[in-house]
């Protein structure tokens, strides 16, 4: 029963790390605007995520190592350093858009401004990373993230047309704001369910949680049941958004707008669920990209890293993690709008994505490392079908978002 238990709470926790500030605004802008017509991303990103994150799983689990840690060993230090450079600057992005998710979920609770929750915030998170157990931390931000269902709950209660629904999701209409807007939309909201961080952290979790080979079925557990329920929950956020903002053709453009539809189906209380799944998601992504830059950084360069391990015994690692938590207060800071930092990061995010993906993908089919459990038939086929997505996506972001303006 215990170890039941620890693989359903560690499924939970892959829950968590699906969903963050990006899925929340690029789920509900492509509900609001497009209705349900980008609900076919949602799908072949957390089919990606899925095959990426059990060959990172497995990786770790066979050899030990987590992915960044065999990289530099794999590609060579120049191509790796490349890597680690843009990764660990998406990611530090990345890392101040959390925050401000959090900022402005605790804007939402308290009416206070978001700035003077950032430096709360990001306090915050250093500190769990630095004191909270890394069983007990997966596990308080996954069962919270859950509170995330009240979206779909909502649906339920609100005046949903689940026939228009279903036929809007079959149909790719760009729904009179243009085809280049549309495609704009759908890379963002790609690079939102793949982001870099997460194979980095659920692959160096791994490491720091022990597996080994006899742990790949409960890996898999937590990838093939945890990042779909995640792509759910980011679904229903875009057909809440469908039902409530697309028929007036509204554009979201802030977090309290996103909460709207619950509020309008359950008052006040949804608003409370609203505000915990939102801080619950975002402090655990802050978490997860924190830790995730000192990962990147600490596997590059051969350093002593790990939660568990001492600031004494990981100087280097605990400095890292450090300055990136400050850096993305830095960035808030400087009263840069939080969900306009969150799109710029998903565009950033869709350009690096190829350099996470690729090294992960050599290095499943080493036998170096892994020896019979390289990649099969069908892992490579779906990992080659999704990476060239991934360079497309790469190649389309920045000349979507210059043509389009952002989307605007």
């Amino acid at each position: 029963m215990r170890k039941l238990l620890a693989a359903t709470l560690g499924v939970l926790s892959a829950i968590g790390g699906f969903v963050d500030i990006g899925d929340l605004v690029a789920a509900s802008q492509a509900g609001a605007r497009f209705g349900m017509a980008h609900a076919w991303v949602l799908l072949v990103g957390v089919l990606g995520i899925c095959a990426y994150a059990e060959m990172a799983g497995r990786i770790a689990a066979v050899s030990g190592r987590a992915v960044f840690d065999l990289v530099r060993e794999r590609l060579g230090p120049r191509l790796a350093l490349l890597n680690l450079v843009a990764s660990y600057l998406v990611t530090v992005i990345t890392l101040a858009a959390e925050l401000g998710g959090v900022a402005l979920a605790l804007q939402l609770a308290s009416g206070v401004s978001y700035l003077l929750w950032v430096p709360v915030a990001a306090l915050a998170v250093w500190l769990v990373l630095w004191r909270m157990r890394f069983e007990l931390m997966e596990r308080v931000f996954g069962l919270a993230g859950l509170a995330l269902l009240v979206f779909a709950v909502a649906l339920l209660a609100l005046p949903t047309d689940w026939g228009r629904l279903g036929q809007q999701a079959l149909q790719v209409s760009a729904a009179g704001h243009g085809w280049g807007t549309y495609w704009f939309v759908a890379v963002a909201l790609f690079a939102s369910t793949v982001s870099p961080y997460e194979v980095f952290f659920f692959s160096s979790g791994g490491v720091e949680e022990n597996w080994s080979a006899a742990d790949l079925a409960d890996a898999r557990s937590n990838v093939l049941i945890g990042f779909p329920v995640g792509g759910f929950l980011a679904l229903s956020l875009i057909a809440t958004a469908a039902v409530v903002y697309h028929p007036g053709g509204t554009s979201l453009q802030t977090l309290d707008q996103v909460a709207r539809p619950v509020v309008l189906a359950f008052g006040g209380i949804g608003l409370a669920v609203a505000v915990l799944a939102f801080f619950a998601v975002t402090f655990g992504a802050a978490l997860e990209t924190g830790i995730s830059a000192a990962y990147a950084a600490s596997q590059y360069f051969g350093w002593q890293w790990g939660k568990r391990v001492s600031p004494r015994e990981a100087a280097r690692f605990h400095s890292v993690l450090l300055v990136s938590v400050l850096a993305g207060m830095l960035l808030l800071m400087t009263t840069v709008d939080p969900v306009a930092l969150t799109e710029y990061m998903l565009v950033l995010s869709a350009v690096v994505l190829p350099l996470t993906y690729l090294p992960i993908l050599v290095v499943a089919n080493d036998r170096t490392y892994l020896g019979d459990r390289v990649n099969g038939r069908w892992n490579n086929l779906l990992g080659a079908v999704f990476l060239l997505l991934i360079v497309v996506a790469s190649v389309a972001a920045i000349p979507l978002a210059i043509v389009t303006g952002m989307g605007r």
